[in-house]
């Protein structure tokens, strides 16, 4: 007895070898297929590759358990049930697998449909990965537009500061080309003027290029360990002809070594860029303020003026390109075309850094802050 009893498990165990090694090979015949397929689809709708899916997953079962039921390991009534069981829930998956991707597909065509208009506003209802997409297109676009119109401003901006000194030096050059002005000290200050205006125009047309790098993200840093007192010296003292002809007075406050990974030229010149804007704005008689040192456990600098306040809708906008808070858009002297601030913000970000500004006592406080080295 205990024989016979090996011997039909030892039957048993072979059945169940047979089973697992035909169901395995139907199931990677399949599988290759349905990679084939899929490889061959892969330029058509997601819609058809997930119906392909669903069928591979389908038919790998039904081939399996049809071969082992014709192979009459269940006979007679019994096979009859299973096959037709099989075949129901084969049937079931497919129209199941057809409707997800009929979905799929009408979704996807939905959010191409809103792509195509502008603006575009993402649709809502969505799967959960389209609508991770339709958000994420929703703000670039925004961003896109955003930069369209301050591209456009800007354009608009900057032609207008460069038509108004030439078209003072064409009066000027044609005054002295002419004849009309020819004393000496009217052609003197006639030739100093215009030297002038050439150099704002310069200068004018160096910040749009460096504005230009930074936003193709063509700006090359050379690090170096600095310390922020050296750079806050440094920039008093570019600094100080301008203030001292405008009247203000130049105060720096730094704590002792504050050492950055920072390149030291553009950094100064994006700390200049401050300093200078917060000397046209403040008042003669008064006192800008520079401050180095370290918070919250970062280096920070900071830039204190007498300005009298940004009014608070316009504070998001200081650091967009061409803002001058002001409607005015006639150039002064000591003006610029509104690209400084644009490009101290490139610049600190280039450095992984923060910058920001906040209205604090008879001014502003602009701050920036950068990773402290230890």
């Amino acid at each position: 007895m205990t024989g016979l009893g090996g011997l039909a498990r030892a039957a048993a165990m072979g059945d169940l070898g047979v089973i697992v090694a035909v169901t395995a090979g139907l199931g990677l015949v399949v599988a290759v297929l349905g990679v084939w397929a899929t490889w061959s689809l892969r330029r058509r709708s997601i819609g058809v590759m997930l119906a392909v899916v669903m069928v591979v997953s389908v038919v790998a079962t039904l081939a399996g358990v049809v071969a082992i039921t014709l192979m009459m390991i269940i006979e007679g009534r019994v096979r009859d049930i299973v096959l037709s069981v099989v075949a129901v829930g084969g049937l079931v998956g497919l129209g199941v697998a057809f409707a997800l991707a009929r979905r799929v597909v009408g979704e996807s065509r939905r959010l191409v449909a809103a792509v195509r208009e502008l603006p575009f506003t993402a649709p809502r209802g969505l799967p959960a990965e389209l609508q991770t997409i339709a958000d994420t297109l929703e703000e670039a676009s925004a961003r896109e537009r955003a930069l369209e119109e301050a591209r456009r401003e800007l354009v608009a901006w900057v032609s207008h500061d460069l038509r108004t000194p030439l078209a003072g030096m064409r009066a000027m050059a044609e005054a002295l080309e002419d004849g009309v002005v020819s004393d000496p000290a009217t052609v003197a200050r006639y030739h100093g003027q215009i030297k002038l205006e050439v150099e704002r125009l310069s200068a004018m047309v160096d910040d749009l290029f460096e504005l230009s790098r930074i936003h193709a993200g063509a700006l090359r840093l050379s690090r170096a360990r600095i310390g922020l007192a050296d750079l806050v010296a440094d920039t008093v003292a570019g600094a100080e002809p301008l203030a001292r002809a405008k009247g203000v007075r130049l105060a720096a406050e730094a704590m002792g070594a504050v050492p950055v990974e920072a390149d030291p030229g553009a950094l100064g010149r994006a700390l200049g860029n401050l300093v200078v804007n917060a000397i046209r704005h403040t008042p003669s008689d008064r006192t800008v303020v520079l401050r180095a040192g370290v918070e919250a456990g970062m280096a920070c600098l900071s830039v204190s003026d007498c300005c009298g306040g940004i009014p608070d809708e316009d504070l998001p906008r200081v650091f967009d390109v061409a803002f001058r808070g002001e409607a005015a858009r006639t150039p002064t002297p000591d003006g610029g075309a509104g690209l400084g601030l644009a490009i101290a913000q490139g610049i600190v970000e280039a450095h992984d850094g923060m910058i920001g500004v906040v209205n604090d006592g008879p001014g502003c406080r602009f701050e920036i802050r950068l990773p402290l080295v230890r």
